[in-house]
């Protein structure tokens, strides 16, 4: 019995469950600031993107393609990319990554 009073007298249960909820409030601040919030931002930068989208753009793809938007579907989010005077190819508008600047294809 002079074991199990000794470990109840070290607890401290009454101020235990207020240091547990201050913890926890902390870790959702951290988790809000560090993860929630900047992923929020750049989903809602890659959503400006991609309405302010038009023909003639010169844009990079997930997959590093770099070309020119020819045409752009309106009614089902795909966009057709001419990589060259004979080559186009089309992908959906999610994928696209980036908008270069103009002649960014020139010079390369």
């Amino acid at each position: 019995m002079d074991i199990i009073s000794k470990a109840h007298a070290q607890g401290g249960a009454a101020g235990g469950g207020m240091e547990m909820i201050i913890m926890l409030v902390v870790f959702g601040l951290i988790f809000y600031f560090m993860i929630f919030r900047p992923q929020s931002k750049r989903v809602k930068e890659h959503k400006n993107l991609m309405s302010a989208l038009s023909k003639g753009d010169e844009v990079l793809t997930n997959g590093g393609l770099v070309g020119k938007i020819a045409k752009i579907s309106a009614e089902n989010d795909y966009v057709v990319l001419s990589l060259s005077e004979q080559t186009q190819v089309t992908i959906k508008k999610d994928f696209i990554s980036a908008v270069l600047p103009k002649g960014s294809i020139q010079s390369l």
